[in-house]
C-alpha cells in the first residue's frame, strides 16, 4: 500500500478542505482529462489510480488508502492522467488544489514535508518496480519480504499483498503454503 502521510501534513491539509465526499464501490472520484480542481485526501477506504490500455486492461498506478493524497503528482497539471476508482466504500476531503499550490508557495514547513512525502513515494515506486521485475512469484515474495524488514502480512492480508507484487492471490497463496510445509 502507497506510504501514509506525515501527521503534520493531514494535518494542514484537513481544515482546507472543502468538502467531504463518500465515494462507493466501483464510483469514479474523476476521470481521466478531469480538470485537477481538488486534492483528495482519502480518511477511509481504498482508491487506485487506473491507466486503461488499449485491450481495456486495466493498470494500477497507485493505490491509496486512508490518510493518503490521492495523485498528487497531478498538483501542478491542468488535467488527471488517469482514472481514480474507489476500490471499497471511500471517503475523502476535497482540498481545493489553489490551496495546495499555495502552501507550496508560501509555506516552508507544508512545502519541507510535501517533499518529504514526494520523496517516500518515489522510493515505494521504485521498489515496487524492482519488485515487479523479477521472475517468480517466489522471487517477488522474497524481495517484498526483504523490503519490509522480514515480516509476512497476516493471512486476511494476503490478497492486497498479491495486487502489490503483481501475482494472483492463487498463486500467492500457493507459494504460501509451500513454505509453511518447508
Amino acid at each position: 500500500m502507497i506510504a501514509i502521510m506525515s501527521e503534520s501534513t493531514i494535518d494542514c491539509l484537513r481544515p482546507k478542505a472543502v468538502a467531504s465526499k463518500t465515494f462507493e464501490r466501483g464510483r469514479h472520484l474523476f476521470h481521466r482529462n478531469d480538470p485537477v480542481r481538488a486534492m483528495f485526501l482519502v480518511t477511509a477506504g481504498c482508491v487506485h489510480l487506473v491507466r486503461y490500455q488499449a485491450d481495456g486492461s486495466a493498470a494500477v498506478l497507485q493505490r491509496s488508502g486512508a490518510a493518503s493524497v490521492l495523485a498528487e503528482a497531478s498538483v501542478f497539471s491542468e488535467r488527471y492522467h488517469c482514472d481514480a476508482v474507489a476500490t471499497t466504500t471511500t471517503r475523502a476531503l476535497l482540498v481545493p488544489i489553489a490551496e495546495i499550490r499555495h502552501l507550496l508557495d508560501h509555506d516552508p514547513a507544508f512545502a519541507r514535508e510535501w517533499t518529504i512525502h514526494l520523496s517516500r513515494e518515489l522510493q515505494s515506486a521504485r521498489k515496487r518496480a524492482e519488485i515487479a521485475a523479477l521472475r517468480t512469484v517466489s522471487d517477488r515474495l522474497n524481495a517484498w519480504i526483504t523490503w519490509n524488514d522480514g515480516r509476512v502480512p497476516a493471512k486476511g492480508h494476503w490478497r492486497g499483498l498479491a495486487e502489490e507484487i503483481g501475482v494472483s492471490p492463487e498463486a500467492l497463496y500457493r507459494e504460501m503454503s509451500k513454505r509453511r510445509r518447508l
